[in-house]
């Protein structure tokens, strides 16, 4: 019996591949393991020997991206020389990329695999091993919607759920249309059958994943599709917690705030990619807004939704930015009061129309301004974390007891606005599990998180809970739960 692991590099739609990539590998008799060892020796003197084969699935948004891979690569190339019959497996966005140019440069690789044929992974593993040599299968276009295949989920609690793959925008600093191909939609049924199935079997809270989702029905003739779908959302019993990601600006319409606002479920919680806060930069990446449209929307949803809180993604020091353009984003960052902020150096993707400018900001010049941004964005999120002080926060459990000051023990969770919150358990209460449902009042905001260390605490144990606890009892072989075979961000 072959074990495996799957390492994500990315964002949550590659979350959610690798953890089809893990059912199909499961479906298939492998057996997930923690993780592989850094050495051999150091795995056997642990008693595991680590996984039989590591699958990496990549991101190609960011520049860095090729050097997380291949530093992951040079850290299993040792491994792989100890343990004969491991197999290395590279799929996701910069496979599809790259293709052959892995082996080129990582010939230790036994396996890549693109975007468009997830559910070729098995066989192409068991072809590398019979023939023992490379396999390079990359698809232009979507054979199997990754949605139908096996998935292994590593949480009980909470589970991504793809409306849609691919992207009909044509944003000049964006590789991912040519990677992930047009848009496709599933239908409104097939994804609420997958949500009431992931409810059934414990989860509380699902994230509605697609490049842009509001552009969802479209495909089908349907442009008030996504607004439907969020409130039948609020139909499915034992929903407790819905969000989505991401939208686009230009797309971003009143009727999904109507749905937000009235569905019970739908959480308020949004994220709202501004990119820059410039009309002329917009232009310049193909966003079809402007500030004043963005601005608008964030000022319709709060009047809907006050305890809104809204996150973003935004880019400093794209080609012909100047020092104006530069105050403009600071502006729309001052004004849009984000409860947080990933943000991002411009960093050139090959074969987009951005990479090829001349006007090219000087690397010291972008590194200022990104400081500037991260101080203002760190003022705001304090400020804004601070405001919720004296607020009860309902708090899905996503860590056990840990967390430590002094003599208080602390759980972590997401708050229904999504700000990660830390909450202290009184001594003598009983331990919360994740996938159990806390309620306390925050007494500290940080920067990046909440601190509820209020005497006024109440736990609600759920289904959730109770499926965690018995997995725990009597997880797979090599499993450890709370260290998933699903390792984010290596």
């Amino acid at each position: 019996m072959r074990s495996y692991h799957v390492r994500t590099l990315g964002c949550q739609m590659n979350v959610h591949d690798s953890e089809r990539m893990a059912g199909l590998l499961q479906s298939n008799g492998y057996v997930p393991v923690i993780d592989v060892p850094e050495h051999a020796q150091r795995a056997t003197s642990a008693g595991d020997e680590g996984a039989d084969v590591v699958v990496i699935n990549t991101c190609s948004v960011r520049e860095n991206a090729a050097t997380r891979l291949f530093g992951n690569l040079g850290q299993l190339a040792s491994v792989k020389r100890e343990r004969p019959g491991m197999q290395i497996a590279v799929g996701g966005c910069l496979a599809q990329q790259m293709r052959q140019g892995i082996i080129d440069k990582a010939p230790w690789v036994d396996v890549v695999f693109g975007t468009h044929n997830l559910d070729v992974l098995p066989v192409l593993l068991e072809r590398s091993r019979h023939n023992a040599d490379a396999q390079v299968e990359i698809e232009e276009s979507l054979k199997v919607f990754p949605s139908t295949l096996p998935t292994r989920r590593d949480s009980h609690w909470a589970a991504w759920v793809s409306i849609s793959v691919g992207c009909n925008n044509t944003c000049t600093f964006c590789i991912v249309p040519q990677l992930r191909g047009k848009e496709r939609d599933r239908r409104p049924g097939d994804v609420l059958a997958e949500v009431g199935a992931v409810v059934s079997e414990g989860a509380l809270e699902v994230t509605l994943l697609g490049q842009n989702v509001n552009s969802y029905g479209v495909s089908f003739g349907d442009r008030g599709a996504f607004a439907k779908l969020l409130r039948a959302c609020g139909e499915i019993d034992g929903l407790e917690r819905v969000r989505f990601t991401s939208p686009h600006p230009a797309a971003f319409t009143d009727d999904v705030i109507d749905a937000m606002a009235e569905t019970h479920n739908v959480m308020p919680s949004l994220h709202m990619p501004l990119q820059s806060g410039s009309d002329a930069v917009l232009r310049a990446m193909r966003r079809s807004y402007r500030s004043a449209k963005f601005l608008g929307i964030l000022e319709r949803v709060r009047d809907r939704m006050p305890e809104a809180a809204i996150t973003t993604d935004i880019i400093v020091g794209f080609p012909g930015e100047t020092d104006q353009d530069f105050e403009d984003t600071l502006r729309v960052v001052e004004e849009s009061r984000f409860s947080s902020a990933f943000t991002f150096q411009y960093s050139p993707r090959p074969n987009t129309p951005a990479a090829d400018r001349e006007d090219q900001i000087p690397a010291d010049v972008v590194a200022e301004r990104y400081a500037r941004l991260i101080e203002l964005q760190e003022r705001i999120g304090t400020a804004e974390n601070e405001a919720c002080e004296g607020r009860e926060v309902e708090v899905v459990v996503s860590e056990g007891l840990g967390r430590k000051d002094g003599a208080t023990a602390r759980i972590s969770g997401r708050a229904r606005d999504n700000r990660l919150v830390h909450v202290a358990v009184p001594a003598g209460a009983k331990e919360p599990r994740p996938g159990d449902v806390v309620i306390s009042v925050i007494t500290h905001g940080a920067p990046h998180h909440l601190v509820a260390d209020s005497a006024q605490y109440s736990l609600r144990r759920t289904r959730a809970g109770d499926i965690w606890e018995a997995a725990k009892a009597a997880p797979p072989a090599g499993v450890s739960l709370g260290m998933p075979s699903i390792r984010v961000g290596a």
